[in-house]
């Protein structure tokens, strides 16, 4: 085990003992060839980084480097942490310069790179926030996020010299690593970073250099988080602590609980394990066994998804995990897979391998839409239409995490200690890992994760004496007493996990870990088959999860599925999937690039009963691609918890249109789903948010002509939480052969709140109808509710 020298200031403990822990298999020592991942990793190249760099550009955050740089006037735009996302972003070219060296991906890098560079303080400092709105203020309060921007440069450097071999930005984090060095520790400033980060890209940044300086200020901040004893004062003269938001509400190794925003939390135990793998600390380890313990028994949804609220964007009380209003951030799913990807080199067992698996397919895809340009922030598992992918976010850290997460995806394969491979995920492509002289090449092909069947070719160099460790799926192995989630009927203990052959020749399982063991000396073209059989699974939730009592989730392999209105007559709030629905996996080359879906019979809830319908599931990470419109993943059983949807109407059957479109859902003024007041904030709602005391319209274009005499409308009123207000005035206008007129003779145009305000007029033929309102000066609005007569 290797000990880290050199910290006799911070409190070490050695007194556990473990194995060795596992290398990461470099994404540069990964060639994919196919398969589900390349075609993301290419989506990545083509689509979602150039959309990046794009709206960098548009947002002005790569401005501000001019900016700071004496290149261009004006004042810093943006949010504090705006910096990151460039980081990020250059991140994300870098491992898509690994993966394929393109010229055009290149040169916009480095051009972006000597803009940051000549930004650069000659201190060494590079925060443009600060650099722009007041150098004085620097290093007074981490709530900017400077140490958090720092500790993505220092990503984004490592990443392009690895990817490159060009050092402009490395040399760029070096020096601004430096400055912060001499600003915190020991006998300095001691305080700790609001929003972790910095924590593991030092450890990296030690990595790369063998510079102690870094490790140590990892340890440094890791160490002082929740100590109160040795931290700066405030402005009231009291130590300054972040609280439970920022898991700064005791030490590190006393910590038992996740709590807090599920990004910084993920982050800061992400540093954790790189500690206790590099001291060998045993409080660091114990620590984080409980919160992993506490996270994935008590507060993870089944997508790898974290975040039950949005008023932290994290984490409430054990077994809290409500489906509508799950917060499921998609940058806490990425950061979720970087803690267990750790904790699994630390251990060497699969159950973490596990979690990076369903989080990487399910919690962390579904941010990112299949054209590369459209993200969600949110990934909440129920919908009744309100979410929708925007091309981008006023806070932008999703977009620009998925476009570095993407092509970093090999680099989670694998991993060995000495001449033992771990095989972790499954992806075609091709592997050479080395020890010393020796090195093994592996070669998979795969269809994974819509096919179980795996086979790997071995080509070894030197010595052929390796022991090959196979992952067999938590999805594949019974239930553990205490899952918060598990197949319904569970997988008999007496049924192979998996079916194993060496050179065509059957042989046993030997388990070890959640690994499928093999030792034994290789010759070159010797091949391994792994066929993991992969049946549709029922998942129940922990009893406990009061959501999902009575509700079923269905999983195939390493895949959630969800349910879309689209595909059910435009709602799935009526269906139930009873225990004995026949269900079948069928692939479909036609439908969202190429996914398994799961059909099926399934009921409806119907004003007058239940009818038997056609059922059709999708992969949760493709939802909300084809249009706009309500999803579920947990599903009623039984009739009883279904919801009959009213009969179609007018307006339901109409296209919806609006002056403006935002985050809030347009679908929501004809879903149909009753207020219970203007203040409502349980269903989804319309508004024209963020625009005050503007003229705004929506409109219902109907599929013909036709004779309308009166509308209702219900006002989303927001006072006391937000800026939605009843319009200072509205009227109906109704279309006339290519313009738009004010409807005869209407009555009162109301404003009462907590109720529908009817219209009556003339009766008009029409093939559309709008609202037109004039906002409060000062304030947006919103409709619940638009029915027309």
């Amino acid at each position: 085990m290797s000990i880290l020298l050199g910290l006799s200031a911070l409190p070490v403990l050695f007194s556990f003992a473990a194995a060795e822990p596992l290398a990461p298999t470099p994404f540069t020592s990964v060639k994919l060839d196919g398969g589900f991942w390349t075609a993301w990793i290419e989506l990545n190249r083509t689509h979602v980084l150039p959309h990046c760099f794009d709206q960098c550009e548009k947002a002005g955050k790569i401005n501000n480097f001019l900016k700071a740089a004496g290149r261009l006037q004006g004042e810093h735009e943006g949010a504090p942490w705006e910096d990151s996302d460039v980081y990020k972003v250059l991140e994300g070219a870098a491992y898509c310069l690994a993966f394929e060296r393109d010229p055009t991906i290149e040169k916009t890098a480095d051009d972006l790179i000597e803009k940051i560079a000549a930004a650069q303080r000659p201190d060494g400092y590079l925060h443009t926030h600060f650099q722009l709105r007041g150098i004085e203020k620097r290093w007074t309060d981490d709530s900017a996020h400077e140490t958090y921007c720092a500790g993505h440069l220092i990503e984004a450097g490592i990443a392009y010299f690895q990817a490159t071999g060009k050092r402009d930005l490395l040399d760029v984090a070096i020096r601004f690593a430096d400055h912060i060095d001499s600003v915190f520790g020991p006998g300095k400033l001691v305080d700790v970073p609001q929003h972790e980060e910095i924590e593991l890209a030092l450890v990296k940044l030690w990595r790369i250099t063998n510079e102690d300086r870094y490790l140590k200020l990892a340890q440094f901040f890791v160490e002082e988080r929740g100590r109160m004893d040795t931290r700066r004062t405030g402005p009231d003269g009291k130590p300054r602590s972040w609280g439970e938001t920022c898991q700064d509400h005791k030490p590190v190794r006393e910590q038992s609980e996740i709590v807090g925003h599920a990004v910084r939390a993920m982050y800061l135990f992400s540093g954790v394990a790189d500690l206790a793998a590099i001291t060998g600390d045993a409080g660091f380890r114990d620590a984080l066994e409980r919160i992993w313990t506490n996270t994935t028994q008590r507060k993870m949804y089944i997508t790898g998804g974290l975040g039950s609220t949005a008023r932290h964007e994290g984490f409430t009380g054990g077994y809290d995990l409500p489906n509508e209003s799950a917060y499921c951030e998609t940058c806490a799913a990425i950061a979720f897979v970087f803690m267990n990807h750790r904790m699994g080199l630390i251990a060497g067992e699969s159950r973490f391998a596990d979690i990076v698996e369903r989080a990487m397919y399910n919690g962390a895809l579904s941010g990112v839409s299949l054209d590369g340009r459209h993200f969600f922030y949110v990934n909440p598992l129920a919908s009744a239409g309100q979410h929708h992918r925007a091309p981008w976010h006023g806070c932008a850290c999703c977009p620009t995490n998925i476009v570095r997460f993407l092509p970093s995806i090999a680099g989670y394969a694998y991993a060995h200690r000495g001449r033992e491979i771990f095989v972790n995920q499954f992806m075609p492509g091709r592997a050479t890992i080395r020890d010393g002289e020796n090195e093994l090449t592996l070669s998979m092909a795969t269809k994974y994760p819509w096919d179980g069947d795996i086979r790997l070719t071995i080509e070894p160099k030197g010595s052929g004496d390796w022991t090959l460790r196979l992952r067999i799926p938590g999805w594949r192995r019974p239930p553990v007493p205490g899952d918060l989630y598990t197949p319904v009927p569970s997988i008999p203990s007496h049924e192979p996990p998996a079916i194993l052959k060496i050179n065509g020749q059957d042989t046993p399982l030997a388990m070890d870990n959640g690994y499928a063991r093999i030792a034994r000396k290789w010759k070159p073209g010797d091949t391994i088959e792994l066929s993991l059989p992969m049946p549709i699974m029922r998942m129940k939730a922990h009893p406990n999860v009061k959501a999902d009592v009575g509700r079923v989730a269905l999983q195939r392999g390493p895949i959630v599925y969800c349910v879309e209105g689209i595909d059910h007559g435009g709602d799935v709030r009526q269906l139930a999937l009873p225990a004995d629905a026949p269900l079948n996996a069928e692939w479909r080359p036609d439908l969202l690039n190429g996914v398994m879906t799961i059909v099926g019979k399934a009921q409806a809830r119907t004003e007058s009963g239940a009818a038997s319908v056609s059922f059709q599931a999708v992969p949760y990470y493709a939802w909300d691609n084809r249009e706009q419109g309500p999803m579920a993943v947990w599903l009623p059983e039984t009739i009883e918890l279904a919801q009959a949807v009213p009969p179609p109407t007018m307006a339901s059957e109409s296209k919806v249109t609006a002056s403006f479109q935002n985050r809030d859902s347009i679908l929501a003024v004809k879903d149909r789903i009753e207020p219970k007041s203007s203040n409502d904030h349980s269903i989804p709602r319309m508004t024209w948010w963020d625009h005050l005391g503007t003229r705004e319209w929506i409109q219902y274009t109907f599929k013909e002509a036709q004779q309308v005499k009166a509308v209702e409308v219900y006002w989303f009123d927001d006072t006391g939480t937000g800026q939605c207000r009843v319009p200072k005035s509205w009227r109906i206008l109704h279309a006339d052969k290519g313009q738009w007129k004010e409807v005869d003779q209407p009555s009162a145009y109301t404003l009462h709140l907590n109720t529908y305000n009817r219209t009556t007029f003339n009766p008009v033929k029409t093939d559309a109808l709008r609202i037109e309102v004039e906002l409060q000066p000062g304030f947006s609005g919103g409709i619940l509710e638009w029915r027309v007569e």
